[in-house]
């Protein structure tokens, strides 16, 4: 008796040390079970309770009359299937007649605290088909994405996801995007994890950083274009127009429109392009929008309306030249001068990290999801890396980016130089960076007279 009473003071020891110390370890090894059987044995009370019941159809409640029996319960949505994770639950739920999708996310705040769920969030699957995702535990305050993460072409992994499952950003669904913050608010992170991820893809990346090249040169090896002032900017930005007009004239080549030639092979944009003949993409990242767009002199504002006239026209025209545009800034509104907002209409994926006053997360999300600027604004600052991310549909989410160092994102870059392109009508615009030196190469004088380091 002693030993059976010993044994489970330790394993309740142990499993409350592990929901303080390691939540994800407790989940997996006691929180999934006790959640499971919680659940199931909750469903039917907690949907009475939260009014997510419909009253049994009028044959039943009729012969239940003629029987003389008791009248049959309300009904709960079916459970179409229950699914553990290594972050939580799902469950998807067929509705009831009667029933809306809107009821259930109008409920998730009740079925998470009656379930006894870190979070709930809730989405349409289909007509008459919901699922709910329940984490068991705060995914956000440690972020690890997970290993066996997919990969596809131009679409990464760079954050997670409150309900547990990986945002990606996939730009051939949405092309170009707006990244918004205040300092240190995790910005220049995501746009590291972000250049990371696409180094190993076969793209072509091009900089555009006026902080003098504080925040991309570092990762110059992997970019087959920079930019560090305005001026060089706005040639690179012609450069790219350049480009683009040269990859219609290949695709309108390449169209082959005739009476036999089969609707797949119709060419549209570069991926209906034969692979031998596909123009590599472009992903153009702008590291602070707001440089690019102030000025103090007549000439600069040419310069300037010269800027913003070119990433409108690639913004509105370089998705089929497979041109995609990753701006960012900390504030990205009408005060920049015109032709911005027409510019912001153009970037359908938006993501604002913690912002310093409502009006910035409304230049963000005003237009698109009014619901998503409420909930930038209550983005805590002891939280860097954490954001909102919606896009035109209207749909938002909250998610945070992995912490990854500098040296991370620059060993990254160096490890796949190699699969830098190089344009021609770029390489006026390449980096001009010393060959990596790798430890073979090093004279063995030099690690000789290297004092050791702890």
């Amino acid at each position: 008796m002693r030993w059976l009473i010993a044994s489970v003071v330790l394993v309740v020891a142990l499993a409350v040390l592990l929901r303080w110390r390691r939540p994800a370890w407790y989940w997996l090894s006691f929180g999934v079970t006790l959640a499971t059987v919680r659940v199931l044995v909750r469903y039917r009370t907690v949907m009475d309770a939260c009014g997510l019941t419909v009253p049994p159809p009028r044959w039943r409640l009729a012969i239940a009359r003629m029987a003389n029996r008791p009248a049959p319960e309300p009904r709960a949505p079916r459970i179409l299937r229950f699914r553990p994770t290594r972050t939580g639950l799902v469950l998807r739920l067929g509705l009831r007649p009667g029933q809306d999708a809107f009821d259930v996310a109008a409920s998730c705040d009740r079925l998470r605290h009656s379930f006894g769920m870190y979070g709930v969030t809730s989405r349409e699957i289909r007509s008459g088909v919901v699922e709910l995702r329940m984490t068991g535990y705060d995914v956000l305050k440690l972020v690890r994405l997970p290993a066996n993460v997919k990969r596809t072409t131009m679409r990464v992994p760079v954050a997670l996801r409150e309900d547990g499952a990986v945002h990606y950003r996939d730009y051939r669904t949405s092309p170009h995007a707006l990244t918004i913050g205040a300092t240190k608010s995790g910005k220049s992170v995501y746009q590291r994890n972000l250049v990371a991820e696409l180094a190993a893809q076969q793209v072509v990346l091009v900089g555009i950083d006026c902080k003098q090249g504080v925040e991309l040169f570092p990762l110059a090896r992997r970019f087959s274009a920079l930019a560090d002032n305005p001026d060089t900017a706005a040639d690179l930005l012609d450069a790219l127009i350049a480009h683009m007009e040269g990859v219609y004239q290949l695709i309108r080549t390449e169209q082959r429109i005739t009476a036999d030639t089969p609707d797949a092979e119709i060419a549209a944009d570069i991926w209906d392009l034969p692979d031998h003949l596909r123009p590599v993409p472009i992903v153009v990242l702008v590291d602070e929008v707001a440089e690019l767009a102030l000025f103090t002199t007549k000439d600069e504002e040419k310069r300037r309306d010269r800027i913003i006239t070119a990433l409108a026209r690639l913004a509105q025209l370089g998705r089929a030249a497979g041109i995609y545009l990753e701006i960012c800034g900390q504030r990205f509104g009408s005060e920049l001068g015109k032709g911005i907002t027409m510019l912001r209409a153009q970037l359908g994926v938006r993501t604002a990290h913690r912002v310093n006053d409502e009006t910035s997360a409304n230049m963000a999300f005003g237009d698109i999801a009014p619901d998503a600027a409420l909930a930038t604004v209550q983005i805590p600052v002891e939280y860097p890396g954490l954001a909102i991310t919606g896009d035109a549909s209207g749909g938002w989410s909250r998610i945070r980016t992995p912490h990854i160092s500098l040296r991370t994102a620059v060993n990254a870059c160096n490890k796949y130089a190699h699969l830098a392109p190089d344009l021609p009508g770029l390489a006026a615009f390449r980096p001009a960076v010393e060959p990596s030196v790798t430890m073979a190469e090093i004279p063995a004088s030099a690690l000789a007279d290297t004092p050791a380091t702890a």
